[in-house]
């Protein structure tokens, strides 16, 4: 097992190809996807597309997409990922994650993203990090805002079959490596 960072609560660690099971659990939940795609991800473009993406990723460098392992039961729970643009560059990354219906609201996706954030920051050279969600996703703009991201813009895209609430938009949030470094020392990111 490749640890990548850990919590007071979780490991993050490397998928590996031993993965597929728990990305098929994950993305077969409707609850999960509801502000997603809405419906669940084939098995087989999770074996041939998802965690083949997630492999060659490792090997452009040090970001990516984690694994989520509950430290008190050793359990899946999801992942989450500082995600790089498609020409390499880690320097602006996205921050993403995706957790078990059984994982929410007990502040997993908050100490893991201040973690990455962190570790982004102080270790691997990032100097912004960026996220998007829907509007409507009320908990997942919490956690980016507790993880000290700051709204942008809301922005509109066209979807053949859109989501139930994709009419209020999707959203952006964002943290500068200054930002944060002044809120560091501050004591406002605690």
């Amino acid at each position: 097992m490749e640890v990548f960072l850990e919590t007071e609560r979780l490991i993050l660690r490397r998928f590996t190809a031993a993965d597929v099971d728990d990305l098929v659990w994950l993305d077969s939940d409707p609850a999960v996807l509801r502000y997603l795609t809405g419906a669940p991800t084939p098995r087989c473009e999770i074996e041939n597309e998802v965690l083949p993406k997630i492999l060659h990723d490792y090997q452009l460098g040090s970001v990516g997409r984690f694994a989520a392992i509950e430290r008190s039961t050793s359990a899946f729970v999801g992942w989450l990922a500082l995600q790089p643009p498609q020409d390499g560059s880690a320097t602006d990354v996205e921050l993403g994650y995706r957790l078990a219906a059984s994982a929410w609201g007990r502040g997993y996706a908050t100490e893991a993203a201040r973690a990455l954030i962190r570790k982004g920051f102080t270790e691997l050279g990032v100097e912004r990090v960026w996220a998007e969600t829907m509007a409507v996703n009320i908990a997942s703009r919490r956690v980016l805002k507790k993880s000290g991201l700051t709204y942008v813009r809301t922005f509109h895209l066209h979807f053949d079959d859109p989501l139930p609430g994709t009419e209020h938009g999707e959203v952006e949030y964002e943290l500068h490596r200054a930002d944060w470094m002044k809120s560091e020392i501050s004591g406002d990111m605690t």
